[in-house]
This record gives C-alpha cells, sequence and structure tokens, in this order.
C-alpha cells in the first residue's frame, strides 16, 4: 500500500497439465514447458506486508482456476530482493510459463527481465506497481486517489489544529516502488498550504525504518510540536505508532493504507486515525482475467480502458479499480462489510473495550 497505494510474482517450475487447476511452488512444480502449456506466473515483491500471501495469492490462484480448469499458477515471492526476483522472471520463461503477473519490487531494475520475457513471446501483466518495459496490461487502484484520501484523512482528523503553522511529518514508501511517487503526490496535492510538512522521509515500506524516521523527526521538531503523522502504509503506520507511545505522543492523527487487520485493530484502539482499503480480491481477479485472457488470446480491451505511461515511456492498457478510505465510523461498512474481517478477528480481549466504543459489538 504498500505500499500504500494495486501487481506481482515469483516461480519455479510450471505444473504439468495433469496437474492443471493446482497452484505451484518453486520445490514442487514439475515442469511442462511445451506449446500447450497453459501455465501463469505470480511474482510477488515481499513477504513483510501481509496482504501479499494472506490475500492477493489465493484469491489470484482460485479466479484463475475458476476461469481456466487446465491452466497451472506457478508462484514466487521476491522477499524484497530485487535481484532476486529477476532471477524468478528468467526462471519461469525458461520452465515455459506463457503469461507472468508480477508486482515489481523494483520498477525500474525489472525492465530488462521483463524485456527478455516478451522477446520469448511471454506476456507480462504489471500487478498493483506498474513496472517499465513493455508490459501487456496493468491492473492496480488510482495510486494518486490513495494519497489523496490520506491526506485528506489526515486533515479531517486535524478539523481546526489544520494550520499552515501546524508541523506534520511525512514517511513515505519506498522510492524504487512507482507507487510510493503517487501516494506522496496524491497527499501533497491535498495537504500543501494547509499545514506545514515539517519533516519528510522515505520509510522503505519497513516498520523498523519508519519508526527509526519517526525518532529521528520527534528529535529534530520536539514531541510537542508534532500536530499529525502521514504514513504511506499500515506496516510503517505500526512501527511509527509504537515510537509515538514510546516517546508519550499520543492523540495525534496517523495515517496508513492497506487496511491490514493490526491498521484496523489501531483504529478501533485510537492510535491510527486512517487507512486506505484497497480490496484485494477484486484487483485479485482483474489480474487473473487478464492473464487467462491474454494466455488465451483474447482481446482485454474491454477490461483494461484506461492508458498509463510507464517510467521507460511505454503505453500500458490498465484497469484501475477504486480505494476507500477507512476510519472508526466505516469499519463495519468496508470490511466487515466485504468479509476481509470478521467482527471477532478484529475485537480480540485486548480491543474488546474499544470495539464496544466504536459500536462494533
Amino acid at each position: 500500500m504498500r505500499r500504500a497505494a494495486v501487481p506481482v510474482l515469483v516461480s519455479a517450475l510450471a505444473l504439468s497439465a495433469a496437474a492443471c487447476g493446482k497452484a505451484g511452488d518453486d520445490d514442487n512444480d514439475s515442469g511442462g514447458s511445451g506449446s500447450d502449456n497453459k501455465s501463469i506466473g505470480l511474482l510477488l515483491p515481499d513477504s513483510v506486508t501481509t496482504r501479499y500471501e494472506q490475500f492477493d495469492r489465493p484469491f489470484f490462484e482460485a479466479k484463475v482456476k475458476e476461469l481456466c480448469d487446465d491452466c497451472t499458477v506457478s508462484y514466487n515471492n521476491a522477499g524484497a530482493d530485487a535481484a532476486k526476483q529477476a532471477q524468478q522472471v528468467s526462471t519461469m520463461v525458461t520452465k515455459g510459463v506463457k503469461v507472468i503477473v508480477v508486482s515489481a519490487q523494483d520498477s525500474a531494475a525489472i525492465k530488462s527481465s521483463i524485456d527478455a520475457a516478451v522477446k520469448k513471446g511471454v506476456k507480462v501483466i504489471a500487478y498493483d506497481r506498474l513496472a517499465q518495459g513493455p508490459v501487456s496490461a496493468y491492473v492496480s487502484f488510482d495510486n494518486e486517489k490513495v494519497g489523496q484520501l490520506q491526506g485528506q484523512a489526515l486533515l479531517d482528523s486535524l478539523g481546526d489544529k489544520a494550520t499552515t503553522k501546524s508541523n506534520v511529518v511525512m514517511i513515505n514508501g519506498d522510492d524504487a516502488d512507482p507507487n510510493a511517487a503517487l501516494f506522496k503526490k496524491g497527499a501533497h496535492s491535498v495537504l500543501d498550504g494547509k499545514v506545514k510538512i515539517a519533516y519528510e522521509q522515505s520509510g522503505l515500506w519497513k516498520d523498523s525504518v519508519a519508526a527509526q524516521k519517526m525518532k529521528a523527526a520527534i528529535t529534530q521538531l520536539g514531541k510537542k510540536n508534532i500536530a499529525g503523522v502521514y504514513a504511506a502504509n499500515d506496516g510503517m503506520a505500526g512501527g511509527i505508532a509504537t515510537t509515538l507511545k514510546g516517546a508519550g505522543i499520543s492523540g495525534i492523527p496517523l495515517t496508513g493504507q492497506d487496511a491490514e487487520l493490526a491498521g484496523i485493530q489501531r483504529i478501533v484502539a485510537g492510535t491510527q486515525s486512517s487507512t486506505v482499503y484497497k480490496a484485494f480480491k477484486p484487483e485479485a481477479d482483474a489480474a487473473a482475467q487478464l492473464a487467462v485472457n491474454l494466455l488465451e488470446g483474447k482481446s482485454i480491451d474491454s477490461l483494461a480502458t484506461q492508458t498509463m505511461t510507464n517510467g521507460s515511456g511505454d503505453k500500458v492498457p490498465s484497469q484501475l479499480l477504486t480505494p476507500v478510505s477507512v476510519t472508526v465510523d466505516n469499519i463495519k461498512d468496508t470490511v466487515i462489510k466485504d468479509k476481509l474481517y470478521t467482527v471477532q478477528q478484529i475485537c480480540t480481549a485486548e480491543y474488546a473495550a474499544a470495539c464496544k466504543k466504536a459500536g462494533l459489538q
């Protein structure tokens, strides 16, 4: 949401036709690189951001199986290592994967891998993050809108404290992620001129790094001189919330993104003011539909109705979904209504009293 702001994969072996409809990992794929190979690769960027393993992967695999019962999915996670992801792309191509869906760990670094894959006749879909190179399609959310929602939620939480003298700390995402720039742009478009951005750094999508940056901001500004904090995603917001608590700072707005369970619980508890919900299932389903269409030689014109230009200047057919801001007031109408989480999952013993106060129990 991360990163804050919406793509994905890595694999190992293309499953044989006998294993059709069954998702595979590198250690148990079993060949199959012939011309009739109906294999799709899914490459996700990291396992630190909980959404990828918990939601994106299973939703994607299930939708592919629903759409194409003789298709196979080969999966890998880059573990936040761009070089590893590049090797995973190469391995998938070697094994005969026909379509690769990739959420790039580094959108620029992966370009050469995408170039090589496309030259071999492989179709590449950028998932959640717009990778550079000749990708066939891109599916994500309107990531500038994500940043705007984050910025507006911060202003709303500040209320009459939102003045040009109010110090706001901004902890942005990883500069290697093109979504981070869009979140940042969107947030600035709302915050600039309304509050003072007194400290701004990248948190690299890591809670530990964000915590360190927040500590530095407190040292620089003073704990009584911070009105609110923009965190680009929930993972970083968790590290920031811990730092704020340790410094004795409470009651100030803190944004997030991805609607992680821990983020929702912090919102209930009042230690985080908002997040941005990017419904994972529609995004994963859209990527699966694009992948199957490309695999089967079908048009994607009715699916990817917009066009985005990536960092290498390629015009990419795109499908952009709509994000939603989440505060304590609409948890029930968003993540609970969509069955992302149950009340029981959110309202554990630690949060029971806060949930009751928030009207969730």
